[in-house]
């Protein structure tokens, strides 16, 4: 919707996923087998690495918003549809466009779109999300013909922020936003039209470390460069503030990109070198690391938990600390860097360091 162009250029890109986009996979899976549950449907639990007991906390935050939301539809309408991870086709307007909602209500009087959103970086508000009325026109074409809606509610649930979100409108403002504002706009995506336009959406996209618009925009800053920051206007100085942060994201993600390429397909990049980043060193393992110093005759070695290396060292000087301990200590490679060439630390060459990633 903000950079039409974007979504055929990104294609190029492969779709990679995160950890973070992995934690959310797996909060989303217990929450729907938690309100599968919650309203005696067959569910089995899922497992994951990511499941824990702030995950447990937040998913039941989330069945009981969810709860409330049908408690309170059933007085508009005792015969509702409830539907957990509802495919929504809204092709009719975006060109092989669909979409999975996370729950949707829906009776005579109002059409109900609850999403779950379990990151906590970014506060996600429901009012006038591109995304929501996406799916609340996927779910209008479903049922449009069975009950009389008259308006829309989108609901964003966000419970590591405290976000719950509520956007409604009705039917006719949500269809004619369909045809005034989102069909034009995937025309030209679906074409590769339109111009391209930077801005905090950029994060979305697999196109964004090579895309020449956001560093056309993030590299406006250059005209201050040589500036005394006392001397700029404020007007000069709200311009930078505003272009800050994103100026950061873009730099990170260059960064990201240029590393991932030198590690990974061995790219030399002119001034850098890739090397190993420091580490601290650790116990191999903390128990058998107490009972040696006990054999040794040290007993004060303990806070709330074991002294720290650097503490336990000084406790028994150098040598003792090394004819004691020094086979259970270990220091773990560094994750790998790209550096400029300046850096003191020794070079690694790309193939040792696709053999260390491999590994």
């Amino acid at each position: 919707m903000d950079c039409t162009p974007s979504a055929l250029l990104e294609q190029q890109f492969p779709n990679e996923t995160s950890i973070f986009a992995e934690e959310g996979t797996a909060a989303h899976d217990l929450a729907e087998h938690k309100l599968k549950k919650a309203l005696k449907m067959r569910s089995k639990k899922p497992t994951s690495k990511f499941h824990s007991d702030e995950m447990d906390e937040m998913t039941d935050l989330y069945v009981e918003y969810c709860l409330g939301i049908i408690e309170n539809a059933k007085e508009e309408c005792q015969d509702l549809q409830i539907l957990i991870e509802q495919k929504l086709d809204f092709s009719d307007y975006v060109p092989e466009g669909f979409g999975t909602g996370d729950l949707v209500v829906v009776g005579n009087g109002t059409l109900h779109v609850i999403d779950l959103k379990y990151g906590r970086g970014v506060v996600v508000s429901a009012e006038k999300n591109p995304q929501m009325m996406l799916y609340a026109l996927g779910a209008l074409s479903l049922f449009e013909m069975l009950y009389d809606i008259e308006k829309v509610s989108m609901t964003i649930i966000q419970p590591r922020v405290d976000n719950f979100s509520t956007y409604e409108v009705t039917v006719d403002e949500l269809l004619n936003w369909a045809e005034q504002e989102l069909k034009p706009k995937a025309l030209l995506a679906s074409n590769g039209d339109g111009e391209f336009c930077a801005g905090d959406h950029c994060r979305f996209c697999r196109a964004r470390n090579q895309c020449r618009a956001r560093a056309v925009k993030n590299l406006e800053l250059l005209k201050y460069e040589f500036q005394d920051p006392a001397l700029l206007l404020d007007e000069e100085v709200a311009e930078i503030i505003g272009l800050a942060d994103e100026l950061s994201k873009w730099a990170s993600d260059i960064y990201t990109y240029a590393t991932a390429l030198a590690i990974n397909e061995g790219k030399q990049w002119a001034g850098f070198k890739l090397v190993e980043g420091r580490t601290r060193r650790k116990y191999a393992d903390e128990d058998v690391v107490a009972e040696k110093a006990k054999e040794a005759g040290y007993t004060d070695i303990f806070k709330q938990s074991l002294i720290s290396i650097t503490e336990m060292e000084k406790l028994m000087g150098k040598k003792k600390f090394k004819d004691i301990l020094g086979d259970y200590v270990e220091k773990p490679k560094g994750k790998l860097a790209l550096v400029p060439e300046t850096d003191k630390r020794e070079a690694i060459e790309p193939i040792e360091a696709e053999f260390q990633v491999e590994n």
